[in-house]
């Protein structure tokens, strides 16, 4: 089967993670949000802000599913398979400036100007921590079962959307249990740099989620190679083809998470006349379709030996490939 008919389930399956992620963090969003005001806590509202940051990206995800399968057309002739790519990015961003940023500015300044102490507000803002934790806890365990089934770590969160979930949800969890910390310590002692030392440390998590996220979907986004074991499988074809002589070069790039594109350059043995060249090069696009199902984009750049050398000029001939 292949990935065109594969990929709409996939896709159906990360919505359905998506959103059971979005409805969480609503949820969570609110209850932090109240729970903070109330208890005038600086770590329970650096998760609120946590969570208001994962709304909206959830949100960016979701455009990024629907968007990016559309279908090839004059402006884009390799498709908008790069708009998941681009909505990952402006997700690390909103961790970074919505998530990151704020915590930040909730720490420094509990510790410049203290934070009103109201310990039954404390309580309450608790037990909302502990109800998210939970409700984050099974939303990262609806993720990672996802992963599981898309081919484990290294071939599932090759999607940025479900790659995006797993490190929010992972994130949250170890957020909430940093700012449970700091509000218990800050009840046990009494001293706000504990709380606040909680919502420094959920600002640096976040910070470094988003620095990771945002590295991944800017390689994505620029034109990364295929996987090396793709690149491995088509040289290895093109090497084993009797009618070539050499590759001079081989360049692949993916355009999106299911596509690929390829292009060879490659020199035949000499003798072959017009009819043969063209043969051979379509043969070739149709058996490096069927070996790397990704590669939908393939084109071959094929010159005779000895008529290169003699004009100084190659041929270059181009298919859609997977014919």
């Amino acid at each position: 089967m292949s990935n065109a008919t594969k990929a709409p389930k996939s896709d159906r399956r990360t919505r359905a993670t998506v959103l059971v992620a979005l409805a969480a963090n609503l949820v969570i969003a609110v209850a932090k949000t109240v729970g903070g005001l109330v208890a005038h806590s600086p770590a329970l509202l650096s998760e609120a802000a946590h969570s208001v940051a994962d709304s909206m990206n959830e949100v960016f995800l979701l455009a990024a599913l629907r968007r990016s399968r559309r279908p090839a057309d004059r402006r884009h002739p390799f498709g908008y398979g790069k708009e998941r790519f681009f909505w990952s990015l402006l997700a690390a961003v909103g961790i970074f400036v919505v998530g990151g940023c704020f915590s930040f500015l909730q720490g420094i300044e509990a510790l410049r100007g203290g934070a009103e102490e109201k310990f039954g507000g404390y309580v309450a803002g608790m037990i909302v921590l502990g109800v998210a934790f939970v409700a984050e806890g099974l939303s990262l365990v609806r993720a990672l079962h996802q992963v599981r089934r898309q081919g484990g770590v290294v071939d599932g969160l090759r999607d940025p959307a479900l790659r995006t979930v797993v490190a929010e949800d992972a994130t949250a969890v170890l957020g909430v249990t940093l700012a449970l910390t700091g509000m218990a310590l800050h009840m046990i002692t009494g001293q706000v740099g504990w709380e606040a030392s909680a919502s420094l440390a959920i600002g640096v998590l976040l910070v470094y989620v988003a620095y990771r996220l945002g590295r991944d979907a800017r390689d994505q986004l620029i034109g990364q190679a295929a996987a090396p074991e793709a690149d491995a499988r088509i040289r290895a074809l093109l090497a084993a083809q009797p009618e070539i002589d050499s590759v001079e070069a081989l360049f692949t790039m993916q355009t999106g998470l299911e596509t690929a594109l390829v292009a060879a350059r490659v020199d035949l043995v000499p003798g072959l006349d017009s009819e043969q060249v063209e043969e051979v090069a379509v043969r070739i696009k149709r058996s490096i379709g069927r070996t790397v199902a990704e590669a939908d984009q393939i084109f071959l750049d094929v010159t005779e030996r000895s008529a290169r050398e003699a004009q100084g000029s190659p041929a270059a001939t181009g298919e859609r490939g997977g014919a």
